[in-house]
């Protein structure tokens, strides 16, 4: 891999960097959106168990918004109302889609840098082809007139161009896919945190009032 990397010069370097940072983000989309921080299966339903009758104490609440992203948007309803018993019920929905965005926001982080990983490595991948095929032909103008110009010169940009191309779209192939997946997997986790928010304001509309 080294020996890669001195044959493709210098302009490959931007490109390491891109892969390596691209690496890190995958690692930590994969550790921060798994199902269990998101939203538990069964989350919602221990929601609704534990407030079918009251709301319950703010510790529970507390507890709840600790548990996973869906819990945090859950527990704002539950807080508002702690809050304000007799609180509207525009207000109660105001405050968990406000939690939701929050959330929502950081379901999304680091998916634009992703992307833009994607879009530059072949750019990147290109220049450093192009910077290749400037050496080629500054091998050949080098040489003069004698025929086949500077050997070692024109193997050197020959390389400098393929590698690059080559390790561009070895960097921007996978994080493409992987972009495209973090994304169709947060759409649908946004879609989860919608439904069970409605469903759960609701339900803490029969609770608004009560004793």
């Amino acid at each position: 891999m080294l020996s890669i990397i001195q044959a493709a010069g210098w302009p490959i370097w931007p490109l390491v960097a891109c892969s390596i940072l691209a690496l890190a983000l995958v690692i930590e989309r994969f550790l921060s959106l798994r199902t269990d921080k998101v939203a538990p299966p069964r989350l919602l339903e221990e929601a609704l168990s534990a407030s079918r009758q009251s709301v319950p104490s703010p510790d529970v609440v507390g507890q709840l918004s600790q548990n996973s992203a869906l819990g945090e948007v859950l527990a704002s309803g539950l807080r508002a109302l702690n809050n304000d018993p007799r609180c509207s019920e525009v207000d109660l929905r105001a405050t968990m889609e406000n939690t939701g965005r929050e959330v929502a926001h950081r379901l999304e982080r680091y998916l634009s840098a992703l992307a833009t990983i994607a879009s530059a490595a072949p750019l990147l991948g290109l220049l450093g082809t192009v910077i290749g095929m400037i050496e080629i032909f500054g091998a050949q103008s080098s040489a003069g007139g004698a025929t086949g110009g500077n050997p070692v010169q024109l193997a050197h940009g020959i390389s400098v161009a393929l590698y690059n191309t080559a390790f561009g779209l070895v960097v921007a192939i996978p994080t493409l896919i992987f972009w495209r997946y973090f994304r169709s997997r947060v759409d649908f986790f946004l879609l989860t945190l919608e439904l069970s928010a409605e469903r759960f304001a609701r339900h803490l509309n029969t609770l608004r009032g009560r004793p």
